[in-house]
């Protein structure tokens, strides 16, 4: 357990060195071989973090267009949490929260982070046929 948490935190360092970005974060990406259950599992379970994170669903959500698994399940989320979901970055000018996710497969673990503005969230999975559930506790990094 001590070892996953080591290389989620280094893998989220590293991740973070990556130099393009969207509205100040890194820009979103997912491998496509994550399966549809597997990244709808993990969608619902990192959504669920965020609107603990970022509040009630007042907010439009900020996403790059993405064709993904990762992607299209993370939408879909969103919107079933309440959020609007902007994916061609028009909106109304009004709370609006740039949101971008990288997700990297080390070791066998599927790893996670989604970051807006305020707040970065992290966490490990381990993905099946059925879907994916949590290895690691989730990491929550606040931005002053």
């Amino acid at each position: 357990m001590l070892r996953m948490l080591a290389v989620v935190f280094v893998s989220c360092a590293l991740i973070g060195c990556q130099t393009s970005t969207t509205n100040g974060l890194v820009e979103s990406s997912s491998p496509p071989e994550i399966s549809g259950s597997a990244a709808s599992a993990i969608a619902g379970d990192m959504v669920t973090k965020l609107a603990e994170q970022v509040g009630p669903a007042n907010h439009t959500i900020i996403l790059k267009p993405d064709s993904s698994p990762f992607g299209q399940a993370l939408e879909a989320a969103l919107k079933s949490w309440g959020y609007a979901v902007a994916t061609d970055q028009k909106t109304d000018g009004k709370a609006e929260v740039p949101l971008a996710y990288v997700i990297d497969i080390h070791e066998g673990q599927v790893l996670v982070r989604m970051s807006t503005s305020s707040v970065e969230l992290a966490r490990a999975y381990q993905t099946t046929m059925s879907g994916a559930s949590p290895t690691s506790p989730l990491s929550v990094m606040r931005r002053g």
